[in-house]
């Protein structure tokens, strides 16, 4: 079953590329969707069928971790596929051009799939790259010159991020001659023989390495601009499943120096870049001009408060996990909104749109619940998940930086909402002549996304529960 996730995107991008039919794209894509949620929830149900050669078994694997970030993309994936549909409607594309789409986010998708899956640190490392080079042909898909300047800056960084990344894995080999071996399984199992020394500076450079492409400060540079220059759906797997992707290579290398009783080396690092990256998120979101780029300094805010939770201990780490759902799927349901509002208004721009509810009602409303869900109140589970987080401080003897902590997240809000606000209220401008109306695929999957979100904080479905205590308790 684990090659079935391998292999059908593989095989279908190629069928794509080469059939260059309307019909077979969008069956190929949204196909895709429902064989990654048919196989997922049936590891859910405990029901599978070991397919995998020998050879092959002992590289991937399914543990409750990597199943738990797989389900997160595979929600996030099917909400881009759905709202492709009206993309492509909207953006009135070729068949040739939907095909090089569809082609190229399938290997995307793959390559996303072979990070979660991966039970080899340098194989981890390999699909890591691997998104890299997908994920900037989508980026740089509309073809403008904005988009080729923000796709060079996003493989750049990202490459030098990545090679930083290699060059810690190759001191961790050095540090772990005794063992012998980068599985996880081995290393995890051995960690007390790894020389202290090499696995500091392995992690040091690993931490900078993966955290250039999770997109926390100082190494975020690249991400407001991919972000806000890729096509909505695509923005939308890159905050909710791409960022994700690579948060996990990094907890299972966090794991090892839990193991090797190196934690509070590996805690001091995290906690230092969550910090900084909500300092850097306020200190831009007070002045933010253009909506996409505030969704993607939203996601560099997230993705340290992950880092925060993961050096709290247990219950930092579960609200670390609670948290990481609530902002892919709010973060998703953001992006994909922000697409109707850059087809209904042709900007941007925050000053250049006003009146959002009175225009598109749909999207008025939408966009605002969003907004609620990745602010953190209640009932949405980023309330629940902050509000842990605020008591793994207290529990992990940190109480005092509960205060910059509630500091920094307040002044996103308040700059995230003011924007917010005075876009969805007010007297709207002129309707622009030739827009195609959105139709139900630009709206219900942000729908379903929130529902998911308000079932979750209402009350923790057993289900969810499960899943997150399995994956928390994937830890030492």
């Amino acid at each position: 079953m684990r090659m079935i996730l391998l292999v059908v995107p593989f095989l279908l991008s190629l069928f794509v590329a080469w059939a260059r039919h309307r019909v077979v794209n969008r069956v190929a894509l949204l196909g895709t969707g429902a064989i990654y949620l048919a196989v997922v929830t049936s590891w859910w149900c405990s029901w599978d069928l070991d397919l995998e050669p020998a050879w092959l078994a002992g590289y991937f694997t399914v543990d409750p971790l990597g199943l738990f970030f797989l389900t997160v993309m595979v929600l996030v994936f099917l909400g881009s596929a759905v709202y492709s549909l009206a993309y492509f409607q909207e953006q009135k594309l070729s068949p040739g051009r939907e095909a090089a789409y569809i082609a190229v986010m399938l290997l995307f998708v793959l390559a996303m799939t072979g990070v979660l899956l991966a039970n080899h640190l340098a194989l981890l490392w390999v699909f890591v790259e691997a998104t890299t080079l997908t994920s900037a042909l989508l980026i740089y898909f509309e073809r403008k010159k904005s988009s080729l300047e923000a796709t060079w800056k996003y493989i750049f960084i990202c490459s030098v991020g990545i090679a930083l990344a290699f060059v810690g894995i190759i001191i961790l080999s050095m540090g772990s001659q005794s063992i012998g071996s980068l599985f996880f399984a081995d290393l995890y199992l051995r960690a007390g023989e790894i020389n202290p020394f090499w696995l500091k500076m392995a992690f040091a450079f690993i931490i900078v390495g993966f955290g250039t492409k999770i997109g926390v400060a100082p190494m975020h540079a690249w991400l407001p601009d991919a972000h806000s220059e890729a096509p909505s759906p695509v923005s939308a797997l890159l905050s909710g499943a791409l960022l994700n992707s690579t948060f996990l290579g990094l907890l299972r290398v966090q794991e090892i120096m839990i193991r090797a009783q190196q934690q509070e080396f590996a805690n001091f690092l995290l906690l230092l870049l969550g910090f900084l990256s909500l300092l850097i998120s306020a200190a831009f979101m007070l002045n933010i001009v253009n909506y996409k780029r505030m969704l993607a300094y939203s996601s560099i805010e997230n993705m340290g408060i992950l880092f925060i939770g993961i050096s709290l201990g247990k219950t930092g780490i579960y609200a670390a996990l609670l948290h990481s759902v609530a902002h892919s799927l709010a973060k998703g349901a953001l992006f994909l909104t922000s697409g109707n509002i850059l087809h209904l208004y042709g900007s941007k721009q925050v000053a250049d749109i006003r009146g959002l509810l009175q225009r598109d009602p749909p999207t008025g409303w939408i966009w605002l619940i969003s907004l609620f869900a990745i602010a953190g109140l209640p009932p949405f589970p980023t309330f629940l998940s902050k509000f842990l987080l605020v008591q793994a401080f207290f529990t992990a003897g940190q109480g005092w930086l509960s205060a910059p902590f509630l500091l920094f997240l307040l002044l996103i809000i308040f700059g995230m909402g003011s924007a917010v606000v005075a876009m969805t209220f007010g007297a709207a401008p002129a309707q622009a002549p030739g827009k195609i109306p959105l139709n139900l695929f630009a709206y219900g999957p942000q729908i379903i996304m929130l529902l998911v979100l308000l079932a979750i904080g209402l009350q923790i479905p057993a289900p969810v529960q499960a899943m997150l205590k399995n994956a928390a308790g994937f830890f030492h």
